[in-house]
């Protein structure tokens, strides 16, 4: 008998249970691997652009300059984007922002921006 047989197997007090070939075996682990990671960026995503959007509402940036403003914070204190993120939405929860990325972030924002209003006829 090979890998590949479909013939099953005995099982006292029960129904043959069916063989699943190895190469299926690995596929569907392969398959749920990706899953896993699929919902980890989805995850990842929200919270990413939960942080953009506080930038855009406390740093009056654009959105694309909020997305920059991070990337930036995140380049310059050697912390990934998405715990980055992760920081700035506790900070708007619990006002709690470690000094040195609060620095950081601080000057990114007035490297990118703020933007203004439409209506703003000087700046702030």
């Amino acid at each position: 008998m090979t890998s590949e047989t479909h013939s099953g197997t005995y099982e006292p007090g029960g129904p043959p249970q069916p063989t699943v070939p190895e190469e299926d075996v690995s596929k569907v682990v392969e398959l749920q691997e990706e899953i896993n990671q699929l919902k980890e960026a989805v995850t990842s995503h929200a919270v990413v652009d939960q942080a953009i959007g506080m930038m855009v509402a406390m740093g009056r940036v654009t959105p694309d300059q909020g997305w920059t403003v991070l990337r930036d914070v995140s380049q310059h204190t050697n912390i990934k984007l998405r715990n980055i993120a992760e920081l700035i939405i506790i900070w708007g929860q619990k006002g709690d922002l470690p000094p040195d990325i609060r620095a950081t972030l601080e000057d990114a924002l007035d490297r990118y921006g703020p933007t203004f209003l439409p209506d703003d006829s000087l700046p702030p």
